[in-house]
């Protein structure tokens, strides 16, 4: 039996993740770079597209932000994009032009 998670291990699914993170790897969620996985914008369980490229975007994984130590995909869970709080950072801060 399929589980609604399979299209994760999909080639196709695969390909798109491939794709997206070639053209971008800055966090949706946080604004850095070197994301590593891509997640919905739009939850599939609220009616998003699981394999649609433009539902699809930059975001860090499990491992967190390497630069803000944020856990974007954690914090974001199955919410819309707009529902994320997305905060400014001291290290965003220290950085500077």
């Amino acid at each position: 039996m399929a589980t609604s998670r399979d299209e994760l291990v999909s080639y196709e699914y695969r390909k798109l993740r491939a794709q997206i993170l070639a053209a971008s790897d800055v966090c949706i969620v946080c604004g850095h770079g070197a994301a590593t996985a891509v997640d919905h914008l739009q939850p599939v369980s609220k009616g998003g597209a699981r394999l649609d490229p433009d539902n699809l975007a930059p975001i860090h994984g499990v491992k967190g932000c390497p630069t803000c130590l944020r856990k974007c995909n954690s914090e974001k869970g199955d919410r819309a994009l707009v529902e994320v709080v997305q905060l400014v950072t001291s290290v965003d801060w220290f950085a500077g032009p």
